[in-house]
């Protein structure tokens, strides 16, 4: 455990598995009170947290819901009373044509990976705000600038959380400080790598580094998003993507 982040309350969404996983232990092993949110169960990063000496306590979610999302943020102010860092984790992917997507399909996509971005920062600024401080972290991917085949509601959902990031900074400027991540390929159950045909992994890997990214890889950057020396950093994209995107 380090200081860094020491007194601080810090919200990670999609904190079972992946990225939200590392995020949140990564927080914790800085110091911050880490509030794990997740539709499905958390115990697993809990008890790693807590084994660590980290402070944590969970609240299941759905962040595509607002009155869940309330209920959050209800429980944050009455336990917690501040919040200094969120950091919306929470996404889901799919994959189809145009053509052959339903458009429920593509609602479920868009509501839970940029209404939920937008549920989550709304509920961070009602408590943010008027207390003149917090950071704002949304993640986005590299597929916001790339595209994909068969991937149009998923990258209109991670370029919709670009855009709302530059929104928000401005908005929120100066006392709180939204940014995004928007990473590569990264190793999670998400992208499944174990269940992917070599022709697949090959294109995932399609990058100037070779490989995919590591889950602490992000973790490291978020981190960094919510200490002392990113104080200078809002409406900003940082993308670890190997090389894939260069911007």
């Amino acid at each position: 455990m380090t200081a860094e982040l020491t007194g601080k309350i810090a919200l990670v969404t999609g904190a079972a598995q992946g990225i939200g996983a590392a995020a949140a232990k990564s927080l914790a092993e800085a110091g911050a009170r880490v509030i794990l949110s997740d539709r499905r169960d958390t115990i697993a990063t809990q008890k790693t947290i807590e084994t660590a000496g980290g402070a944590v306590r969970a609240e299941a979610t759905d962040v595509a819901d607002p009155l869940s999302v309330d209920k959050l943020f209800q429980s944050i102010l009455e336990n917690e009373g501040n919040l200094d860092f969120v950091v919306n984790a929470a996404g889901i992917l799919s994959e189809g044509t145009i053509i052959n997507m339903p458009v429920s399909e593509f609602d479920r996509i868009i509501s839970v990976n940029l209404r939920g971005s937008f549920l989550i920062a709304q509920g961070a600024a009602k408590m943010m705000a008027p207390a003149k401080s917090g950071r704002i972290i949304l993640i986005s991917s590299e597929l916001a600038y790339l595209g994909r085949a068969e991937f149009s509601a998923y990258c209109a959902s991670k370029a919709g959380v670009v855009g709302m990031t530059r929104a928000l900074a401005r908005e929120l400027a100066p006392d709180v400080q939204v940014n995004s991540v928007a990473p590569g390929p990264v190793d999670t159950p998400m992208l499944a790598l174990e269940n992917m045909s070599q022709e697949w992994i090959d294109r995932e890997i399609d990058n100037p580094l070779e490989r995919v990214g590591k889950p602490r890889e992000i973790a490291a950057l978020v981190r960094f998003l919510c200490g002392p020396d990113a104080g200078f950093f809002t409406g900003q994209t940082l993308s670890p993507n190997g090389g894939a995107v260069m911007i």
